[in-house]
């Protein structure tokens, strides 16, 4: 898998979001392919090889946790990481739920979602796109 070839799929959240995973994906070249709906969600999902989705589950744009059932109802094993300002029970019990990756804590600290999406990558695909 070259650098090129890697999409992400990333549910429109709020300019914090925006810039945290623009500030991640940008530099290496990754393509963010961004939904502002569970339904422009599957239609990215159906149109391009999407390598894991990444939301913003408190997003006042677009409910993240629908684009998380969106994708599992169209392609259950993609990886996604969500992030919630709330990781307590209920949200945490929702993840495990839609079988999420990782939640990470919101404000997100970048070296964190850097060190998610480095797990996720050579779990996943045996690449190291995202090793510091």
């Amino acid at each position: 898998m070259t650098l090129s070839e890697i999409n992400v799929l990333v549910g429109h959240g709020d300019r914090a979001w925006s810039s945290a995973v623009e500030e991640m994906l940008a530099p290496r070249g990754i393509r963010s392919m961004v939904a502002s709906s569970a339904g422009e969600a599957v239609d990215i999902l159906a149109e391009s090889r999407v390598h894991m989705a990444l939301v913003d589950i408190d997003s006042q744009v677009v409910n993240g946790l629908s684009i998380v059932r969106a994708v599992r109802g169209y392609e259950p094993m993609l990886p996604c990481i969500m992030a919630s300002a709330q990781c307590e029970r209920p949200v945490l019990s929702r993840a495990l739920e839609l079988d999420v990756f990782s939640v990470i804590a919101k404000p997100v600290d970048v070296l964190i979602l850097q060190s998610q999406l480095n797990r996720l990558f050579i779990k996943k695909y045996n690449s190291y796109v995202f090793s510091i």
